[in-house]
């Protein structure tokens, strides 16, 4: 009998004669973009959210507005002429190319893998409802997985891809406050453990991952710079922070407490808030609107959120630790996706006239996207994988030895816990905020699954030739 070659291992997996002959490199690379691209397709046109027509108006208006990021404007802009349609492809080619580059810097590349973990995560995920919005949100993911590659694999990487991960991860950070804040947590996570972790963590990767925040930072300066004339940040902060504050209740008690002695636009109203944020800052006719909107009411709001925050310091901490632990378990795909989303249309009519029919003939302006029965399977696959991600990373702990795919699953419990102390504090726990990451949790859990199959069964490989291979993607 024959014996196997030594060097056989998970990261050189083979198959049968039959099968090898099959193009699976090329099937996956057809297959997977266009099936994250399904929903986009059934609906006709880009799916859209309450908070696209904000980034759509960037190029248009000249000036900042609350947490919406010019540079991902000028990302929207420049596929306009396309539809969006051209958006949607690059969001679905940069998807397809993090997910195999993960597993090939895991050792882990092969196509039909490949091709199974996709399958499922366009299945039982939010991923292919992400790629298919036109909405920084598919980019929170990503980023995090380009990160853990750039800075824990770069010795693995060729210039043009370190180079290539950089300006994306870059990008990524520009898009979107939280994703920025992710990702600097992360890096900052990076360097406290490096003692922790000898050279597992390399200085060079940690050093280039902390370049892409302030490159992240650059671009979106520049952006501003180039849209408003204004070297400014993109607003908001405070002022989203207040509504999460007035809905804890802690808005009404500070003006009970000081209305008396200091004069304040919102004192004459303090018994009649409204019981949510969304329900202040984006319903109809509402107090926000009577006293002039963010133009009207920043200062304020900044203020009362800043002496808040020092005047109940223990009420603040206990609502921050129950947003928190809110919005880890609020990932239910499809917030916002609804045919109700008056001023998304309005921008659309104002400055994209010509795509007012297509837009308005899709299946989502019709009210034929229903989520309901999609969260049967996308909620339970998300808080189980979050469960698994995090019994993976304990285990890493409790042994005391950590390998890539751990290291990989505590990367990823510390971007959710992240992501949900800075949007759950800052905007208020929502569900929109936890799918568009929670996918990567079901990733990494795919990953770990994939690898103990392949020890122990030989998932994915044949058995009869082990000299055989298949082209990786």
């Amino acid at each position: 009998m024959r014996r196997p070659p030594e060097n056989t291992s998970i990261s050189t997996p083979v198959l049968h004669t039959r099968d090898a002959e099959i193009p699976w490199g090329w099937i996956a690379a057809v297959v997977i973009p266009v099936l994250l691209l399904a929903p986009a397709i059934w609906n006709g046109y880009p799916l859209l959210q309450y908070d696209t027509g904000g980034y759509l108006a960037r190029w248009y208006e000249g000036h900042l507005e609350i947490s919406r990021s010019n540079a991902y404007g000028i990302y929207l802009h420049l596929g306009q002429g396309s539809y969006f349609w051209i958006n949607l492809v690059c969001q679905a080619l940069l998807t397809l190319w993090i997910l195999h580059l993960t597993l090939r810097v895991l050792n882990m590349a092969q196509p039909l893998r490949l091709l199974a973990i996709a399958l499922i995560l366009i299945t039982a995920t939010a991923l292919p409802w992400l790629a298919s919005m036109l909405l920084t949100d598919i980019f929170a993911g990503l980023a995090v997985l380009a990160l853990y590659i750039l800075v824990v694999h770069n010795g693995k990487l060729s210039i043009v891809e370190k180079i290539s991960l950089f300006l994306f991860t870059s990008f990524a950070a520009a898009s979107h406050t939280a994703t920025f804040g992710v990702l600097l947590g992360l890096c900052c996570a990076g360097w406290i453990v490096k003692p922790l972790l000898g050279p597992r963590l390399q200085i060079t990767g940690l050093v280039q991952g902390s370049l892409t925040i302030l490159a992240g930072a650059a671009m979106l300066l520049a952006a501003n710079v180039f849209l408003t004339g204004r070297l400014a940040w993109t607003p908001g902060g405070a002022s989203v922070s207040f509504g999460r504050m007035m809905q804890d209740g802690i808005v009404a008690r500070y003006l009970n407490d000081h209305c008396d002695k200091i004069k304040l636009k919102l004192c004459p109203y303090r018994n009649q808030l409204p019981a949510t944020a969304d329900d202040f800052l984006w319903g109809n006719d509402t107090i926000f609107d009577k006293l002039g909107r963010f133009e009207g009411m920043n200062g304020e709001m900044e203020f009362i959120a800043t002496h808040a925050l020092v005047a109940y310091p223990l009420w603040q901490a206990e609502a921050a630790a129950e947003a928190t632990a809110e919005q880890l378990v609020e990932v239910s795909t499809g917030e916002g996706n609804t045919g109700w989303i008056p001023h998304t249309y309005g921008i659309i009519e104002r400055y994209l006239p010509e795509q007012v029919k297509a837009m308005r003939a899709a299946q989502q302006q019709h009210w034929n996207i229903k989520f309901t029965a999609i969260n049967w399977i996308h909620v339970p696959v998300a808080l189980a994988s979050m469960l698994l991600l995090a019994a993976i990373a304990l285990t890493a702990l409790w042994r005391r030895r950590i390998d890539d795919v751990e290291l990989l699953a505590a990367t990823v419990c510390v971007a959710l816990l992240g992501n949900a102390f800075i949007c759950g504090v800052i905007s208020g726990p929502h569900d929109r905020y936890g799918a568009r990451m929670v996918w990567i949790a079901t990733f990494v859990v795919l990953i770990a699954a994939a690898r103990f199959l392949a020890s122990r069964y030989g998932w994915l490989h044949g058995r009869r030739d082990r000299n055989l291979s298949t082209p990786s993607l």
